[in-house]
C-alpha cells in the first residue's frame, strides 16, 4: 500500500448512517503546531451523528466531502514546523477537528495529551469528549462540591458513565439514572443510589438536589428540574427546559458544549493510570463498518463507548 493515500470515511451529503463511504484519499501533512498521527482508533459521539445528519448545520457546518469524528488514539508519525511538545512514535489521545475515521489524520497538539498509560489505543480514544463533557458539565458549569447531591441523568452512557466516577471522585453524593439492566453497573462507577427509570419517576425518588446532570434530554428534563432544590443548578447538553418552568422553580440552568485541551486531557490520563476512573467500552466496529457504528449509536445504546478499531 503506498504510503501517500490512506483508508478514510467520507460524508458528501447528509443523511443517514449509508452516507459514510469507505474511500482512499491522500495522506495530510501536518502544518505548523500540528502533528500527523497514524490513528489506531476513533471514538465514535453522538454528535457524529448529528452532524451527518445535517441536525445541527445551521451552528456547526461542514464543507462536503468531510471526516467525520473528533476522538483519536494513535502513535505520532511527523511533527509540523515548530512542534516541540511530542515527538515521533509517542502514543497520544485527544481530539481532531480534521476528523478522525481514518488511518492518517492530523491534529493540533493544544487537542492532545500522553495516552494513558495503563489503556489500550481503543480504550484511549473513548476518552477525549465523553470525559471532557461530564468535567466540564459538572465542575466548570455546575460547580460541584464535596458533599454535594448531584442527580446524573443517563448513567451508563458514554459521558454519564465518566460524570458518576468524576462526582464520586470530588467526594459528591451521587444519584445516578439508568435502565434495570444497568443498575449494578452504575452502583460499580460509585453512585450512592441508582434508580430504574424505567419503573421509578425519578422525581419521586430524588429530590433537593443540589446539581442535575442531563445527558438524555427529552421527558427527563421535566423530572431533572423538579428533583433540584430551589437554587440549584441543571447543566444540560440535550436540549433546553421551557423558560418559565426555570423561572416558577427558581433553578440556573447551563447549556454548553464541550471544549478539549491538553490539560484536561493530562488530567484524565493521570486519574485513569491512578485507577480512579475507569473506561468501558460498549462495542468496537472495524473502519469498514462505521455506518454499523453510527446505527448503533443512534439506537440509544445503554452502557459504555463506541469506537472504531483502525490499526493494531
Amino acid at each position: 500500500m503506498s504510503t501517500q493515500t490512506i483508508q478514510a470515511i467520507r460524508v458528501h451529503q447528509y443523511g443517514g448512517p449509508e452516507e459514510l463511504k469507505l474511500e482512499r484519499i491522500q495522506r495530510p501533512e501536518p502544518q505548523a503546531g500540528e502533528v500527523l498521527i497514524r490513528v489506531h482508533a476513533a471514538g465514535v459521539n453522538p454528535v457524529d451523528w448529528k452532524i451527518r445528519q445535517g441536525w445541527l448545520k445551521d451552528f456547526r457546518p461542514v464543507q462536503f466531502p468531510y471526516i467525520p469524528g473528533l476522538d483519536l488514539a494513535g502513535t505520532v508519525e511527523e511533527v509540523g514546523p515548530g512542534v516541540t511538545a511530542f515527538q515521533k512514535g509517542q502514543a497520544v489521545f485527544g481530539q481532531s477537528p480534521k476528523g478522525t475515521y481514518a488511518e492518517y489524520t492530523t491534529a493540533p497538539v493544544e487537542k492532545l495529551a500522553l495516552k494513558p498509560k495503563t489503556l489500550s489505543f481503543d480504550e484511549a480514544a473513548a476518552v477525549p469528549v465523553g470525559a471532557t463533557t461530564a468535567w466540564q458539565g459538572l465542575f466548570d458549569h455546575g460547580g460541584l462540591q464535596a458533599g454535594q447531591r448531584v442527580l446524573i441523568q443517563g448513567a451508563s452512557g458514554g459521558v454519564g458513565l465518566f460524570a458518576v466516577q468524576f462526582a464520586h471522585w470530588k467526594g459528591a453524593h451521587v444519584i445516578g439514572t439508568t435502565s434495570t439492566a444497568n443498575l449494578d453497573f452504575v452502583r460499580s462507577l460509585g453512585a450512592e443510589t441508582v434508580i430504574d427509570y424505567t419503573s421509578t419517576p425519578v422525581e419521586q425518588a430524588a429530590h433537593d438536589v443540589d446539581l442535575v446532570f442531563d445527558a438524555v434530554g427529552g421527558k427527563a428534563l421535566e423530572s431533572s428540574l423538579r428533583a433540584l432544590k430551589r437554587g440549584g443548578t441543571l447543566v444540560t447538553i440535550a436540549g433546553q427546559p421551557p423558560e418559565e418552568k426555570v423561572r416558577e422553580l427558581g433553578v440556573r440552568v447551563a447549556w454548553f458544549s464541550a471544549q478539549v485541551s491538553s490539560e484536561l486531557l493530562h488530567t484524565f490520563a493521570q486519574l485513569i493510570d491512578e485507577g480512579q476512573v475507569k473506561v468501558v467500552i460498549a462495542e468496537k466496529f472495524p473502519l469498514s463498518e462505521a455506518s454499523q457504528a453510527h446505527a448503533r449509536s443512534q439506537s440509544g445504546h445503554g452502557r459504555g463507548r463506541i469506537v472504531l478499531h483502525i490499526a493494531d
